[in-house]
């Protein structure tokens, strides 16, 4: 079932579909697409409870190994050719090292509820960067789209930024994840629509373990390795790395990087909703209206170009 979503290698008219963005949702993206926003909606719940006894750096490799070791077990392997090997490379530090290392970094100063409407602000970065590095068509409701999901991330942001300059490096920590989002999310298309989903997404967290590889031994001596925070981290590894970015990377190849990175959509309540339940995070009202702006702004900024 799940390697029935990666592509096959694409014909040059699929290959242009995917470079713009066009590919239509059927029935079965948009059951991954509520799969993986579930999935990832629950991640920054899985890291909160992490932390309770494990250093960032201990979570950001076992979530990055365990997923890497995942899709190394499924069947099927492609090689990269050599002049795609540069992009692989970028896509692992900027789709998961990075990012990867970063979320637990902020939630030690913001809780988890935050960090996942913060998470919206993706789909916005993605437009922006297909419009203005990749030579995507942008129309007039896109550039709104834009300014709109701009102001919700400032919405967002505001409560905590009063809080002092812990809480407003959280917020900068998280921004700079979702920016790399964005910008990942671009360059994986041609190479998943290429190889297929399986293939790239394997090679990608392979190579990401090596680069967190060590920050996460830093973090060996600072970290209790209780049951709890284990197993979250495990199955926010296994599930929500390994075969999450393998259904992703499908989506991706199929509607394009704007629209797939739609995903964050439904992110936020999933995450506001599990941190107020069962970690009892607080979030500002004008949060919430940031939300609706920053949601809006990005379904805006996913519109076909006219």
């Amino acid at each position: 079932m799940l390697l029935a979503v990666s592509a096959p290698a694409a014909t040059p008219e699929t290959l242009a579909r995917t470079h713009a963005g066009d590919g239509a949702f059927t029935p079965s993206d948009w059951l991954v697409f509520a799969t993986v926003s579930g999935i990832w909606g629950a991640s920054f719940l899985f890291i909160a409870i992490g932390l309770d006894s494990l250093e960032p750096g201990v979570i950001t490799l076992m979530r990055v190994g365990l997923g890497a070791a995942t899709l190394a077990l499924m069947p099927g392997k492609v090689r990269i050719e050599r002049a795609d090997r540069p992009r692989l490379v970028a896509v692992s530090v900027l789709w998961v090292a990075i990012p990867f290392t970063l979320f637990p970094l902020a939630e030690q100063r913001i809780n988890s509820a935050v960090t996942g409407l913060l998470n919206g602000a993706t789909p916005m970065f993605a437009a922006l960067f297909a419009a203005t590095l990749f030579g995507r068509r942008t129309s007039g409701p896109q550039l709104l789209g834009v300014l709109v999901g701009f102001a919700g991330i400032v919405l967002i942001s505001l409560p905590s930024l009063g809080e002092g300059s812990t809480e407003a490096l959280g917020v900068v920590l998280v921004l700079g994840a979702t920016v790399c989002y964005g910008l990942a999310t671009n360059l994986v298309a041609p190479l998943q629509g290429k190889y297929g989903s399986q293939a790239v997404m394997g090679k990608m967290l392979a190579l990401a373990t090596i680069w967190t590889l060590p920050f996460g031994i830093a973090g060996l001596d600072g970290s209790r390795f209780e049951l709890g925070p284990v197993a979250a981290i495990a199955v926010l590894g296994i599930v929500g790395t390994g075969l999450a970015f393998l259904l992703m990377g499908g989506l991706v190849g199929r509607v394009g990087p704007t629209r797939a990175t739609f995903i964050t959509y439904c992110m936020p309540p999933v995450s506001l909703a599990l941190g107020v339940v069962f970690q009892g995070d607080h979030v500002a009202a004008l949060a919430l209206v940031g939300v609706v702006l920053a949601v809006s702004g990005a379904v805006l900024a996913g519109r076909r170009a006219g």
